[in-house]
């Protein structure tokens, strides 16, 4: 922002001192040699571009000591004009490599980050979400132009190796494939698993018919939004309060309430309790809505006697502050 301030003085500054010379030359004309607006406007222009055409008519003593000084700063103010956008090209070359240079030392720095493949409409909601959460995130688009949001982003084909490296992908947490068709969808897939098996893969699915392929290459989620797209809008219908309820503890805007996934560690005071006995609804003030056991099952509603175990991830509904301070708590006490 400061850089392009700066430009845009210097530049609004180098067309009041050309404007200005020109004005200053076309009255002098018309006072000193008593010339017509157009004819005054010419012999100031042929003048300070020093091109050596005739004069409009003969000069008087004065009209020649006024060109002389006319010449004199009209070379000043151009010289002024090409130094300056000259030096304007050179910053913003230079400012453009510095700036390259270290985003890529930062994309290297960068770990357990997530890339999203595709900066398309699922894309941009993908990235706000996540940048709302504080996560940090790495955008592949093909073309075209991305402005900075307070995330990396790269020009290039997802579908290449060289380009997900770059990305920083063996060091990444998670990856997002939603490009335009299945077919790319499916090789981001491929090429994501065979360079980081651990990675988390969520794709995108145009056709119902391409969700088990995108499951066979490696992707741990795969989504088809118009199926989802529909069984909401039949939802929206049928249970119109449910879907209300829903968004209001998942999107982003309502920050004053948050659904989170909090793992239970060795070293939690938890480990081996009931939730009768932790208290935790009392102690926090959050809702455990669903354990999901380390085997993978999932225990919803649980009741005041289940047992919670080292390695559960505990599904819980509460103010963000809340579910920060209970996450610190199953983490290490």
């Amino acid at each position: 922002m400061d850089y392009t301030y700066s430009v845009n003085r210097r530049l609004f500054l180098v067309l009041i001192l050309v404007a200005g010379i020109i004005a200053l030359g076309t009255v002098g004309y018309i006072i000193i040699e008593d010339m017509l607006f157009l004819e005054a406007l010419y012999m100031t222009v042929i003048t300070l571009a020093t091109v050596g055409f005739k004069e409009v008519k003969p000069l008087s003593e004065a009209g020649m000591i006024f060109t002389i000084l006319l010449i004199i700063l009209g070379f000043g103010v151009f010289t002024y004009a090409v130094t300056t956008g000259a030096q304007i090209l050179i910053e913003g070359e230079l400012r453009d490599v510095f700036n390259e240079r270290r985003r890529k030392k930062m994309l290297v720095r960068l770990k357990g980050h997530y890339i999203i493949c595709g900066y398309g409409r699922m894309g941009r909601i993908i990235a706000k979400e996540l940048k709302a959460h504080g996560e940090e995130i790495v955008v592949i688009e093909r073309q075209g132009e991305i402005k900075e949001e307070g995330f990396f982003f790269i020009i290039g084909d997802a579908t290449k190796d060289e380009v997900l490296k770059e990305a920083g992908i063996e060091r990444a947490k998670g990856l997002v494939s939603v490009l335009s068709s299945d077919a790319d969808n499916l090789y981001v897939v491929l090429s994501a698993r065979a360079l980081n098996p651990n990675l988390f893969i969520i794709a995108r699915a145009a056709e119902e018919s391409a969700r088990k392929k995108l499951k066979i290459a490696g992707a741990n989620k795969v989504v088809c939004p118009y199926h989802i797209g529909g069984l909401r809008m039949a939802h929206m219908l049928l249970k119109p309060n449910v879907v209300d309820f829903w968004e209001f503890i998942t999107r982003s805007e309502y920050l004053n309430i948050d659904i989170e996934e909090l793992v239970v560690s060795e070293k939690s005071p938890y480990a081996g309790k009931t939730l009768r006995e932790t208290e935790i609804g009392k102690t926090f003030g959050v809702i455990i809505v669903g354990i999901k056991r380390k085997e993978g099952q999932i225990e919803f509603n649980p009741s005041a006697e289940s047992l919670i175990l080292p390695g559960d991830i505990l599904l819980a509904i509460g103010p963000p502050e809340k579910l920060s301070l209970l996450e610190k708590s199953l983490s290490n006490g």
